[in-house]
């Protein structure tokens, strides 16, 4: 198995923290990516929480911007012990959209979104997404969806984690009708 970055190989035994730090090396000279950012990064209390956690205090977030995903849908499809229920990822979806923010992160800090993401773990994989910005421009960026091989849709939807969401899309500024959409999916 290989995390999904650079060639690195996963190593038995070896902290996400020391796989994350020898892609992040590997990175070193990447150009920076777009990243369409819906869930709980969103949530600067739980970002900070989880980032503390995994050892990375001096990373920092870059400011974001509004944005939409195009053609994609939020789904509850991935069941985490950690959030007590089901929590979002993306699906394609003619005609249906996704709010959330549009950050472009430096090549060698691509490894810490993507352990944030869980694709260190292979429970989400790098998804391409178009996304309209708030200045009606449209732009290929990567977002996060659940492994196929992980995608489950019975269970209950945590609310812990829809909280979470709701918190990250309010202090985002994201639109209030979206906001509803997401307390209305999660039911």
């Amino acid at each position: 198995m290989r995390f999904p970055y650079a060639g690195v190989p996963l190593v038995a035994m070896d902290s996400h923290y020391d796989q994350v730090m020898r892609a992040r090396q590997a990175a070193a000279h990447d150009p920076p990516r777009r990243y369409f950012a819906y869930s709980t990064i969103l949530d600067r209390r739980a970002f900070e929480e989880w980032r503390s956690q995994h050892g990375y205090d001096a990373f920092e977030l870059p400011a974001g911007e509004r944005a939409e995903a195009l053609d994609t849908a939020l789904v509850f499809d991935f069941p985490s012990r950690f959030w007590g229920g089901r929590v979002a990822g993306l699906e394609p979806r003619a005609g249906a959209t996704v709010h959330g923010l549009l950050f472009t992160i430096a090549g060698p800090d691509w490894p810490i979104i993507c352990h944030k993401e869980g694709a260190i773990t292979a429970m989400c994989v790098e998804a391409p997404v178009r996304v309209r910005t708030s200045d009606g421009a449209i732009v290929e960026a990567t977002a996060f969806a659940t492994s196929p091989a992980r995608r489950q849709a019975q269970g209950p939807v945590s609310a812990t984690f829809v909280d979470a969401i709701v918190r990250g899309a309010t202090s985002a500024g994201l639109p209030p009708d979206w906001i509803a959409s997401v307390r209305a999916a999660a039911k």
